[in-house]
């Protein structure tokens, strides 16, 4: 089986999105998909997700962010790839 190219995520999730358990359960779908990165709320009320991982369960994850299935409201999701840093041992909630 041919191993799959690792990307990396960045998305600022805008909404309603902190105090709904947002970051929780990104943190769960993350770790259900293998990834490593961070869910954190920033000073603005967005949320910013950076994830690592196999190019489709990335892709899988950033899909989920912007879908009916997540807690609060999400109005919008800004997104970019690029090369993964792998400085991110495991996935966190910070």
């Amino acid at each position: 089986m041919e191993e799959q190219q690792r990307i990396r995520l960045t998305a600022t999730v805008r909404g309603t999105v902190q105090g709904v358990g947002f970051r929780y359960y990104t943190h769960k779908q993350a770790v259900r998909l293998g990834l490593t990165g961070i869910a954190s709320n920033q000073a603005d009320g967005s949320v910013l997700v950076i994830a690592e991982g196999e190019d489709c369960a990335v892709r899988e994850l950033a899909s989920w962010l912007s879908s009916r299935a997540t807690p609060g409201r999400v109005d919008d999701v800004d997104t970019s790839y690029g090369e993964p840093t792998g400085e991110l041992q495991d996935f966190s909630t910070g």
